[in-house]
């Protein structure tokens, strides 16, 4: 288990809780195949009722750490981070996120696939994919278009836009926004700790309904994106864009087509 994932357990609450403060809660492959075992020993225990996932009352995670990112690229299918995706995409118990500062990248995304999500005002939340020479992944480029439009997803995943906490729960991106990070992580607390009270089977069942519509066809997208992703973590634009990121300077596109 990685240092920087720490994992609470209250009543029938798991709370698997980021903890990196110093990188923005950046993830490492360590991190994501922790967060992977917690998500698969809590499916698999039947006293775990709900999850609850947070980075924290200033910062949920800036995304993935791109020196690791580049030490070994996940461009295969078992690499930790798609390990990560399909483990939370077949969680059968509710999970609850809560939301503070930055959510960029898959800080984003991964919150598409969570039960409930409650965030910050300050929270800001951004998919940067584009702009790092990359593609839009977990979903993302299904479940955006059909919530929001294809108008405004395509600012979001093409330009990268950014949005704050009140526009995630205008959007259905998220249930509510509350003044701080203290007050989030309660309210997300209170929320998850309310399936102690409530039939496991039948939260079960109810969830797995409310994902059927259109799961087959967003689990192919999913793997169409990750291979995607996988080919242009080694294209020229890719290597050029998380460099700059690297050296701290802007990517220099100009030499491509």
């Amino acid at each position: 288990m990685s240092e920087h994932v720490l994992v609470e357990r209250e009543e029938g609450l798991l709370t698997l809780r980021l903890n990196r403060l110093d990188k923005k809660n950046a993830l490492t492959r360590a991190m994501y195949s922790s967060m992977t075992e917690v998500l698969q020993q809590a499916d698999a225990d039947p006293s775990v009722r709900a999850l609850l996932i947070t980075g924290g009352d200033a910062c949920f995670t800036s995304g993935n750490d791109v020196a690791d990112f580049l030490q070994a690229p996940p461009t295969s299918q078992d690499s930790p981070v798609f390990q990560f995706m399909r483990t939370l995409f077949e969680f059968s118990k509710p999970v609850v996120a809560a939301v503070s500062g930055p959510a960029v990248g898959i800080g984003t995304t991964l919150l598409l696939h969570c039960d409930l999500v409650y965030v910050s005002r300050d929270a800001v939340l951004k998919m940067p994919f584009v702009s790092l020479g990359l593609c839009p992944e977990f979903g993302s480029s299904l479940i955006l278009p059909r919530l929001l439009g294809q108008a405004k997803a395509a600012e979001l995943l093409l330009l990268g836009e950014s949005f704050r906490g009140e526009q995630a729960v205008a959007w259905g991106i998220a249930n509510q926004a509350l003044a701080n990070g203290a007050e989030t992580l309660a309210k997300a607390r209170e929320m998850a700790l309310r399936f102690q009270q409530l039939a496991p089977s039948a939260v079960a069942d109810s969830k797995r309904l409310l994902r059927a519509p259109g799961r087959e066809e967003l689990r192919r997208v999913i793997e169409e994106e990750g291979v995607l992703f996988g080919q242009r973590l080694r294209s020229p634009e890719a290597i050029e864009a998380l460099s700059a990121f690297m050296q701290r300077r802007p990517a220099d596109f100009s030499k491509f087509a």
